[in-house]
């Protein structure tokens, strides 16, 4: 049976290094999110109590469901990570990492690198899944390169060995966040599956989400970068979904509410003046405010500047 949680709608906040601290994700389910994603923690920092690691693990209650993604290569590891995630903390879903394209990330055999041994993915997918009773998703890129998309394999590979849920960014890791995403391999991979798909590349709105879900079938959607500084896309989809048309909210009351989440947190301060960054985009005078972000000492002057 599989365990992926029922979701309040289908609109997902994708896991992003450097933007999904617990405040940020607390405001996207504010604003709508049905579930929310952790930024990525290695595997081999959780095992060795790695004090940056384990910050990111902080969540709340108003949060839930949440899920905690995870990276790294060595099976074992990432099967006693999810344990330790399991007993200690309150998330809801373990994400496997098989995505990301970073250079050091690939380096060390993990995240998109992961798609040129599918026979690791397996042993990987099939201890985590047997090291816990949370559900279990993974998040994929399509392959390596145009030349070498194995989507389809992996997919059935996650789900033959336990997974509970894919999440499919349509592009290759080579692509990094360029060129268009091949929607195509979203609906080829939904197609070849019995668990949820989610979706995810090139999210611009509200309409590119809905359309997403008619070309390809998925069951849900992943928005990632579209939603940095601008959490309030959530609602903006919800509103197009129920009725079709949607309106704006100026960026500065999502930050205003994000920096008073903030506190409620261990957020380092440099951590929130680069999502000061994010969410200066697009408001009237951002520019302006992005070269004085720098300076600012504390959450008042990041107020008071914007």
């Amino acid at each position: 049976m599989h365990r992926f949680p029922k979701l309040s709608n289908p609109f997902i906040l994708a896991p992003m290094a450097g933007v999904n601290d617990a405040a940020f994700r607390l405001l996207c389910k504010d604003y709508g999110a049905s579930l929310v994603y952790s930024e990525m923690v290695s595997a081999d920092s959780i095992v060795r109590s790695n004090k940056a690691a384990l910050h990111l693990l902080e969540s709340c209650k108003q949060e839930k469901p949440v899920s905690v993604q995870i990276f790294g290569h060595d099976a074992d590891t990432l099967a006693k990570a999810a344990r330790y995630i399991e007993k200690d903390h309150d998330f809801d879903m373990i994400d496997i990492n098989l995505g990301c394209p970073a250079t050091k990330i690939m380096n060390n055999d993990a995240g998109a690198s992961l798609l040129k041994n599918p026979e690791k993915i397996a042993e990987i997918v099939s201890k985590v899944c047997s090291a816990v009773d949370l559900p279990v998703s993974v998040k994929m890129r399509i392959g390596i390169d145009a030349r070498h998309i194995n989507a389809l394999e992996i997919a059935r590979i996650a789900e033959d060995n336990g997974a509970d849920a894919i999440a499919v960014h349509a592009r290759t890791a080579n692509q990094g966040y360029g060129g268009k995403s091949d929607w195509s391999w979203i609906k080829k991979v939904k197609e070849s599956v019995n668990i949820p798909v989610i979706g995810n590349g090139d999210i611009a709105g509200p309409e590119s989400a809905l359309k997403m879900i008619k070309e390809t079938g998925c069951d849900y959607v992943m928005i990632g970068r579209s939603a940095m500084g601008n959490p309030y896309i959530f609602r903006q989809c919800n509103n197009f979904l129920d009725n079709g048309r949607y309106e704006t909210e100026d960026r500065k009351i999502s930050f205003f509410r994000y920096l008073e989440y903030s506190k409620r947190f261990t957020i380092r301060f440099q951590a929130i003046k680069q999502s000061a960054n994010y969410f200066s985009k697009g408001i009237v005078g951002g520019a302006r405010i992005r070269e004085k972000i720098a300076h600012c000492r504390d959450i008042e002057e990041l107020k008071a500047l914007f």
